[in-house]
């Protein structure tokens, strides 16, 4: 789970189980996943030509992954200049911050890149993505997750796009004890919140060509909460009549899409935040885990675009972590900042050297060490 994520399970959970690589092949097309019309970014070049991007390398084998991606960059010629930042948390009148540098760094450039991050335990400090999501008012969680060639699942052709409210629901973290033995947790729905993500899932149903939103839902039981977020939905549904518009039950979605995920295909899901945190893992285990699947958090003025398994210390500096999860979201950084083109041919090669299956490492069923996988996707660049 993005939010509640602090400390990574053993390299077996990280990623995906080790499987014999497939016979089928699916295309991953190249096209950006989220709308211009939010969000749009507006970061400028330095003195040299190249956009600055802030890097949170983050802990564990945050570093050895950020080093494939900066080195795939390099190769592929990127117009980046990468500014590592610092989110140590620091406790300031009880709450939980990041330094003011490293704010001051992301909102200078308007876009970051994230590897994994461990948030302390039993120190007061609440999630650092939760608290970097507060700080920079990253409204949406973008989650698209597609099946890759040359990567076996039991389910072919997955093309699913997920949209997450980011900033409240459960996850607001109103908690108080009413008496001794009973906490009480107030689930958060807001009209404005609720308003501006449903807005950006219809503006990227028009962006990637899909004529249908559906939101997920449990309107049933929490009628007033749920309910809300849905009769949003119904009124904002009203401003494109070129979009379907229709709604779910999360159980029913998570049963239909468990049992056949290809009917999703043409939809883009949006819902509230636990349903997204929920419902995003579970399509990612479609496709192959959390090491395949890439992830962006947008906001009006700045987007993080993040690795969103593990930190996995269990295997940190021994060169065994896969990459592809930060390199995938690296891809959708380049197209929000509209470099298309870096894009285009770093996807190309990375897709090419997976189908391959040469290079490949042991989460995906080789045994090529992080650098040899990064130096297969340079050798196809």
């Amino acid at each position: 789970m993005l939010s509640l994520r602090t400390v990574a399970a053993p390299a077996r959970r990280q990623f995906a189980a080790a499987a014999p690589r497939a016979v089928f092949s699916v295309s991953f097309q190249n096209q950006r996943y989220y709308s211009s019309k939010v969000a749009k970014f507006t970061g400028t070049k330095d003195a040299n030509g190249n956009y600055p991007v802030s890097i949170i390398e983050g802990d564990g084998i945050g570093p050895e992954i950020s080093q494939s991606v900066k080195d795939i960059f390099a190769a592929a010629k990127a117009p980046i200049s990468w500014e590592p930042v610092d989110v140590t948390p620091r406790l300031v009148d009880g709450k939980t911050t990041i330094p003011s540098e490293t704010i001051e760094s992301i909102q200078r450039n308007k876009v970051a890149l994230k590897g994994p991050l461990a948030t302390p335990i039993g120190k007061g400090h609440v999630s650092l993505n939760l608290t970097l999501r507060r700080t920079f008012n990253l409204f949406a969680n973008l989650r698209p997750c597609r099946s890759i060639a040359g990567y076996k699942t039991p389910y072919d052709n997955v093309d699913t796009v997920l949209i997450r409210e980011n900033t409240e629901g459960e996850y607001s973290g109103i908690e108080h004890v009413v008496v001794d033995g009973v906490v009480q947790s107030i689930k958060l729905i807001t009209r404005e919140a609720s308003e501006r993500v449903l807005r950006f899932a219809f503006q990227q149903a028009q962006e990637i060509g899909r004529k249908k939103v559906r939101v997920v839902h449990k309107a049933t039981i929490m009628k007033m909460s749920d309910g809300l977020f849905l009769n949003v939905a119904k009124d904002i549904a009203k401003e494109y009549p070129d979009i379907e518009f229709d709604a779910e039950l999360l159980d029913n979605t998570c049963l239909k899409m468990t049992t056949d995920p290809t009917p999703y295909n043409d939809k883009v899901l949006v819902m509230p935040n636990l349903y997204g945190d929920i419902l995003s893992d579970m399509c990612a285990g479609l496709i192959g885990g959390l090491g395949l699947t890439p992830s962006g958090n947008i906001g009006d003025e700045c987007s993080i675009f993040e690795a969103v398994h593990g930190s996995a210390p269990d295997i940190a500096g021994q060169g065994l972590a896969n990459p592809t999860a930060l390199l995938l979201s690296s891809m959708m950084m380049l197209r929000h900042m509209e470099l298309t083109e870096y894009a285009d041919r770093i996807e190309k090669a990375t897709f090419a050297t997976l189908a391959e299956g040469k290079s490949l490492t042991g989460d995906l069923g080789g045994k090529a060490k992080t650098h040899e996988y990064a130096a297969a996707i340079i050798s196809k660049l």
